[in-house]
């Protein structure tokens, strides 16, 4: 565990322009570099034209995704220029679309057909329909037209023409409706039912009479479809192969990514330059992969260009990980400020699990974490909360807010309720004086040591007389010799202006303790809640007592558990989100970093375009 943020690394890496697409797809397989242009060169007409043909691309997913093979995972490693990438996959995928026309669109008539008379057979295989003779309905014509229809939910009242013959059929929710009548008539009443999301479908023309002979025709048609289809596919497969569909899927994905993450680029005729950030200090890892692809480059990590802002990156065990949520909350940490995450590992929990002390409680909040925090990473944060709501609940013997099943190791809360403020009112001078001993170091990487101890350190010698002063009157010697302390080493600190520097140290003395004093103060909300907690448990737990029958006193004390594990939860993780932002944070921490972002991997083009037909 790091207490200080590590500051990345620049980097350069000069290479011929025809490796530039493996070189890129080496590093961002790293996951350690960050792109960012320092140069006056650009590639101010190489991405217009790789954008150009990202666009068409796109145009040809909108009409062929469906149809298209996965994408090759393996990364094609030939040396080309950026450039000519699209240009050959582009080509493939015209000479492609050219040959699979035919094909797909007979695809997509026999999708249609099969879709209506599976809309067909449903209709035919409802029991009891007073259905008429299908085999006349569907070859009306040519002055009369006939429809079938299906709705979802029964449409209620209907506008049908005059001249229109019109027979519902209910099949429990869903309603078909057949219609004959005049073509222009059949046409408006074809509108009318669009408004209510009817689904419209046409009844073949060789349709037998016979409803089971019907039925039989229509599955016999489906089935032809079906074989008719798998014939048609296994030609489509055969053009994949033929004009190499899947490499060339891949080749254009990559030159979106390229498009999105590669915004600017130093390139000449010949050679391409990338410069960035690496969170590989030592270069080895970056050496490693780009040798592994035979790449001929020359890589320096000379001192970062002036004017440029270092991202840093956070350092901390697996376990402290998911506390860097609070300090991003209020921004990165800069390199010159700690960062908490490993301290509130410890802090947090403490804080969470003395508000909300049952060891039942914490239990099922464990549990929780463990389920959701791969789908949910923040609820990793209930494991740790809920293993210390779990130990206080030991020390306050509570067990789902019964008070029976363990002797209380410490104190009860309602019965001892100022030894709990007490104790939360020391727990908030101990965090706070944690923040101050991190503003301490923090002027000591910044430089500025001397200042620190110079002034700062007066005020923190007056808190620790004031928080010490119930313990011990003699205590409060330390908040006139610590004030003097910060006003003296103020003015000497400013020779030129004294008299101001004095009674502008005045005032932030004034107004810096007030606020140390109020920050104390705050922390009593965890004992507040910490008895608000105790007597909810304990009026759950009355209630269920006062039942007349085992169940339903068991049934009281679900209930009531699970309301005070969601909604008590809830607010007592906001009260110490509340408590480290405002109350600890605020004594040290600003910000004002910049997080590091590693270069992502090309998508697949397989992932952005799946396919969508089936078979089945």
């Amino acid at each position: 565990m790091a207490l200080r943020p590590t500051t990345a690394k620049w980097f350069e890496l000069i290479l011929a322009r025809d490796e530039l697409a493996v070189a890129l797809q080496c590093l961002a397989a790293t996951c350690e570099v960050e792109l960012q242009a320092h140069s006056d060169m650009s590639a101010a007409t190489l991405l217009p034209a790789l954008r150009a043909a990202v666009d068409e691309y796109k145009r040809l997913a909108q009409r062929y995704a469906q149809f298209w093979p996965q994408a090759s995972s393996a990364a094609d490693q030939r040396a080309r220029a950026p450039e000519e990438i699209p240009t050959a996959a582009l080509k493939q995928l015209r000479s492609w679309a050219a040959d699979a026309d035919p094909i797909i669109d007979r695809l997509q008539k026999l999708a249609r057909e099969r879709a209506e008379l599976q809309l067909a057979q449903a209709l035919l295989s409802e029991q009891g329909s007073g259905l008429p003779d299908l085999h006349l309905f569907a070859q009306a014509g040519p002055i009369l037209a006939s429809r079938a229809y299906l709705l979802e939910s029964a449409p209620g009242e209907l506008a049908v023409p005059a001249s229109v013959l019109a027979q519902n059929i209910s099949c429990g929710e869903r309603t078909y409706i057949l219609a004959v009548g005049p073509a222009d008539q059949i046409a408006a009443f074809d509108d009318s039912l669009s408004a209510h999301k009817a689904r419209r479908f046409a009844l073949p023309p060789g349709l037998p009479a016979d409803r089971e002979a019907a039925h039989a025709f229509t599955g016999a048609r489906i089935e032809e479809i079906i074989a008719e289809s798998r014939d048609l596919d296994s030609k489509l497969e055969e053009l994949h192969r033929r004009h190499g569909m899947s490499a060339a899927l891949a080749d254009l994905s990559f030159i979106g990514w390229f498009v999105q993450n590669v915004p600017h680029l130093a390139l000449t005729e010949h050679f391409a330059w990338i410069t960035g950030w690496t969170s590989d200090l030592a270069g080895g890892r970056l050496e490693a992969a780009l040798n592994r692809a035979h790449l001929h480059y020359l890589l320096r990590f000379p001192g970062a260009p002036q004017g440029l802002i270092r991202p840093v990156m956070l350092h901390n065990p697996r376990w402290a990980q998911p506390f860097e949520l609070f300090s991003r909350l209020l921004g990165m940490p800069s390199a010159s400020e700690a960062d908490p995450s490993g301290l509130l590992a410890f802090v947090a929990p403490l804080m969470f699990g003395f508000m909300f002390a049952d060891v039942g409680q914490g239990a099922v909040l464990i549990i929780a974490g463990v389920a959701l925090r791969k789908r949910f990473p923040a609820t990793a944060l209930l494991i740790p909360g809920g293993f210390a709501a779990t130990a206080f609940g030991v020390l306050f013997g509570s067990v789902f807010t019964s008070e029976e099943i363990l002797p209380a190791l410490w104190l009860r809360p309602l019965d001892r309720p100022l030894a709990l403020l007490g104790v939360s009112l020391a727990l908030g001078a101990c965090v706070i004086l944690l923040g101050l001993a991190l503003d301490a170091v923090q002027h000591a990487w910044s430089g500025r040591a001397v200042q620190w101890s110079a002034t700062r350190a007066g005020l923190v010698l007056c808190y620790v007389g004031m928080i010490c002063a119930p313990l011990h009157s003699r205590a409060l010697w330390a908040v006139p010799i610590g004030l003097g302390w910060y006003l003296i080493g103020s003015a000497v600190r400013a020779p030129a202006s004294r008299l101001i520097a004095l009674a502008t140290a005045a005032g932030e003395s004034v107004e810096t303790l007030f606020q140390l004093a109020i920050n104390t103060i705050s922390f009593v909300r965890v004992g507040a809640f910490a008895l608000a907690h105790a007597g909810l448990g304990s009026a759950v737990a009355g209630i269920a007592a006062a039942m007349g029958s085992r169940p339903s006193a068991w049934l009281v004390l679900a209930v009531g558990n699970a309301l005070i594990i969601v909604i008590e939860g809830l607010v007592v993780g906001i009260q110490t989100t509340r408590l480290v932002l405002f109350e600890f944070f605020v004594r040290f921490l600003q910000g004002s970093g910049r997080a590091f972002r590693p270069l992502t991997t090309p998508a697949a083009a397989a992932e952005l375009h799946p396919s969508s037909r089936t078979l089945s």
